[in-house]
């Protein structure tokens, strides 16, 4: 089942952070970004977060899940998407330990 729109930008709506969060459809579900550095995957209608130790610090009782078959667990955001102070939160300390993001290689002309 592939996400709503709506799930998408209410998520959106959530997140209060410095710099500029957008979503981009990927694979039939959709990459959440901050400032071009993906955090989070939108999946069947739940929000994954990559997982950061400062993220399961803040966190405490993670729970744990698979966006789609085959992937890396992330953490399952699903009781606290109501509460914009602590997913603002969450996002911005996951952001800032995640790596940023490798340089495109551009494509040589033939």
């Amino acid at each position: 089942m592939a996400s709503d729109k709506e799930f998408v930008d209410f998520v959106l709506d959530q997140i209060e952070n410095d710099g500029e969060i957008t979503a981009r459809k990927m694979f039939g579900e959709w990459g959440v970004f901050s400032n071009k550095k993906i955090f989070a995957l939108i999946c069947d209608n739940k929000l994954f977060i990559k997982p950061t130790e400062a993220g399961r610090g803040f966190i405490q009782d993670v729970v744990e899940a698979p966006p789609y078959p085959g992937a890396k667990s992330s953490f399952l955001i699903e009781d606290k998407l109501e509460d914009r102070e602590w997913i603002s939160h969450l996002v911005r300390i996951t952001v800032k330990e995640l790596p940023e993001p490798k340089p495109k290689k551009k494509k040589v002309k033939k």
